[in-house]
C-alpha cells in the first residue's frame, strides 16, 4: 500500500509513519508537510535514503501542488494529519487555523475525488464535542454526540469533519474520521503540556499551570493512536466516525506532579497562571465502537507510557535544543 501522509513531520504524523514503516515492510510513504514551526524535518531525517519513504514540502492549501502530488505518485490512501493544532495560537490568530484545517481539507477531498483514491482518513479531535462536567464521571463522548466547540481550533476541526461527511454523502467520497483524546509520547513539539513540563523541569524553570490545574484530559500513548488509525484505514467502514481513547483520565496538575516526581524535582517549581479563555474542563472518550467493531484496544498503560516518554526526552536533549535555538528550521524552509 502507498500512503500519502499529510502533516507527516508533526508529532502524531511522525509516529504514524514510523509505525507503518515498522509494521509493513512492503508499504511506501509519501510524507507531505508544509514545515511550519511545528513541522520538524529532524523527526524523519533518518529515512532520507530509505526507498520506501519520500518527502515533499507542500502546503495542502495549494491546490496545484497537491494535484501534482496525486499525478506524480500512485496513491492508495490519504491520511490527513496536517493541521494547526495549538489552542492558544488559535485564540491569538484564528485565520490560519481556518485556512489550513478547513480549506486544506477541502483541497485534499477534491483531489481524492479527482484521482479516485480508495480511502481518505481525517484525523480529528475529541475537542469537537466541547467539554464534560467534572462532577459527571459517568459521561464520555460518543460518536453520535453533537458538535459543541469551545475554541477557534476545535471549531475549525469540527468544520473539517462536517465537510468530510458532506463529501461522503454528496459525492460518495470514501472518508473515515477518527476523534482522539490527548496524545503523549516522543517527538511532540514542546509547546504542549507534557514535553513543555519535562523540558522546563529539567532546566529547573517555573512550570506554568493554567487556572487551578484541575482540568481533566483522557491520555493516550501515541503509538496506540497509530495502531488505531491503521485499523480504521484498513478495516473501518466508509462514512463512519471512530472515537479513540486511552481511558486514562488525569488532571493537568496530576500530570505535572507525576513528571516532577519522575525527574526528582520539587513541586515548588509549579506556578499557577491566568486560565486560558474558554478552557474546557474535562474530556473523556468512549472508544467502545472501535474496540467492538475493529478489535482495537490500547496496549500501553499510562504509568509505563509516561515513563517511556520522560526517558525519551531525557535521552534526546539535542532534539529539544535544536527547537529552542531555532536550528531545526535551517534544514528546510520552516515557516515561523
Amino acid at each position: 500500500m502507498r500512503h500519502l501522509i499529510t502533516g507527516g513531520e508533526g508529532f502524531i504524523g511522525t509516529n504514524y509513519i514510523r509505525y507503518i514503516l515498522k509494521m509493513y515492510p512492503e508499504d511506501e510513504i509519501i510524507c507531505v508537510d508544509k514545515l511550519t514551526y511545528a513541522g520538524n524535518y529532524d523527526n524523519l531525517k533518518e529515512f532520507e535514503n530509505d526507498g520506501r519513504f519520500t518527502f515533499e514540502q507542500v502546503d495542502i492549501c495549494d491546490r496545484k501542488a497537491v494535484y501534482s502530488l496525486f499525478e506524480t505518485y500512485s496513491i492508495d490512501c490519504v491520511v490527513n494529519f496536517a493541521a494547526e493544532s495549538h489552542v492558544d495560537r488559535s485564540i491569538e490568530n484564528p485565520e490560519i487555523f481556518l485556512k489550513t484545517n478547513i480549506i486544506g481539507t477541502e483541497v485534499l477531498l477534491d483531489a481524492v475525488n479527482k484521482y479516485a483514491i480508495k480511502r481518505f482518513h481525517q484525523i480529528s479531535t475529541d475537542e469537537v464535542y466541547g467539554d464534560l462536567p467534572l462532577d459527571r464521571p459517568d459521561l464520555k463522548f460518543e460518536e453520535d454526540w453533537g458538535i459543541k466547540t469551545s475554541s477557534p481550533y476545535s471549531a475549525s476541526k469540527a468544520s473539517a469533519d462536517l465537510l468530510c461527511l458532506a463529501y461522503f454523502r454528496t459525492y460518495g467520497t470514501p472518508v473515515t474520521i477518527s476523534r482522539c483524546s490527548n496524545n503523549y509520547g516522543p517527538y511532540q513539539f514542546p509547546e504542549k503540556l507534557i514535553p513543555l513540563m519535562i523540558e522546563k523541569a529539567q532546566r529547573n524553570e517555573s512550570l506554568p499551570v493554567y487556572g487551578d490545574g484541575k482540568n481533566i484530559r483522557d491520555w493516550l500513548y501515541v503509538e496506540d493512536h497509530c495502531s488505531a488509525i491503521d485499523k480504521i484505514v484498513r478495516l473501518g467502514k466508509i462514512g463512519e466516525i471512530y472515537n479513540i481513547g486511552g481511558n486514562n483520565e488525569k488532571s493537568n496538575i496530576e500530570i505535572v506532579k507525576i513528571i516532577l516526581e519522575a525527574l526528582k524535582k520539587p513541586e515548588s517549581l509549579i506556578t499557577f497562571v491566568k486560565d486560558r479563555p474558554g478552557h474546557d474542563r474535562r474530556y473523556a472518550i468512549n472508544s467502545g465502537k472501535i474496540q467492538n467493531e475493529l478489535g482495537w484496544k490500547p496496549q500501553t498503560d499510562f504509568e509505563s507510557g509516561i515513563q517511556q516518554t520522560i526517558e525519551w526526552y531525557k535521552n534526546n536533549p539535542q532534539w529539544i535544543e535544536r527547537i529552542l535555538n531555532g536550528e531545526y528550521k535551517k534544514i528546510r524552509g520552516v515557516k515561523s
